[in-house]
């Protein structure tokens, strides 16, 4: 293995022992490993680290340009990258980070798509009434009001364990991006599905999660999509709903009833601000839709 290569395994392998979530590893390792192809010619093995200028990062960046790649794409293609000659300069590899000359492109403000209160409590009622006679009706259920009563991460929803729960006080210890934990409170009709749920929840004693599926392991985040996709399809007739769509919603509803920016952003778990407050934009496009359809000067 090249010296690039193994440098990179043990970036990955350094990003796991902290806990860094598996999607985030994967997606580095797609776009480290195709950062490493770029630069290892047909016949020859890639150079070392410190060949690496800021000249050749900018002709690797440039070829990601002519793919035509979207500014979002682009940008975590060169996170992943700045981030690994970070890890190099911290395990005295490099000298400096040169990837971080790359000027980061710039991606355009986009709006998430967000259910009504109507269309999320719809969907979420009909679940309840089992219309689709599934195997797992209650587990579904809770999953659907905690997805929309706590602006859960599908993440952090397949990642509750049994001692995460503080059932008497409603209360969810939640593990989020880099494994940090929150409390997140959770409503009444969320506590009454999962009591439900936990009466019925037949798994070995050694189980630690809190929803699993019909083997009784814990339940993956791409099983919990199919479980959305499956109800949106047939009850919201709207198969493009997703997890995150009831995150969504539940930031937007909130701060539509008034609740403050700062106490979403802790609800939510964001780091910054500035991403907690793209929910006032989505507010704002829907008063002038309103205002658009009612006002008579409008």
């Amino acid at each position: 293995m090249s010296e690039l290569g193994r440098l990179i395994e043990e970036f990955l392998a350094a990003m796991r022992r902290e806990n860094v979530s598996t999607h985030t590893v994967r997606a580095y390792a797609g776009d480290l490993g195709e950062f490493l192809r770029y630069f290892s010619p047909p016949g020859a093995g890639p150079p070392p680290p410190a060949q690496l200028d800021a000249l050749a990062l900018r002709e690797w960046l440039g070829r990601l340009y002519s793919h035509g790649l979207s500014a979002v794409t682009l940008r975590r293609k060169l996170a992943a990258v700045r981030s690994f000659f970070r890890f190099l300069v911290r395990e005295g590899v490099l000298p400096a980070n040169t990837a971080r000359l790359l000027r980061t492109p710039k991606a355009p403000i986009t709006l998430p798509r967000v259910m009504t209160e109507e269309q999320a409590n719809h969907l979420v009622d009909a679940v309840a009434g089992d219309k689709l006679k599934q195997a797992h009706p209650v587990r579904d259920l809770a999953i659907f009001e905690l997805l929309y009563g706590c602006g859960l991460r599908v993440g952090e929803l397949v990642g509750l364990n049994l001692d995460d729960l503080d059932m008497a006080g409603r209360w969810l210890r939640v593990r989020g991006k880099g494994r940090k934990e929150r409390q997140v409170p959770f409503p009444g009709k969320a506590a009454t599905a999962l009591e439900r749920y936990l009466a019925v929840r037949t798994v070995s004693s050694r189980e630690a999660a809190v929803f699993v599926n019909h083997r009784g392991s814990r339940l993956t985040d791409r099983g919990v999509r199919g479980i959305v996709k499956l109800y949106a399809t047939h009850l919201g007739a709207d198969p493009s709903i997703h997890p995150h769509s009831f995150r969504h919603a539940y930031a937007t509803h909130l701060l539509a009833a008034g609740a403050d920016l700062r106490s979403i952003q802790e609800l939510l778990g964001h780091a910054r601000l500035s991403t907690t407050q793209k929910y006032t934009h989505v507010s704002l496009a829907d008063l002038m839709s309103v205002y658009d359809r009612s006002h008579p000067r409008a």
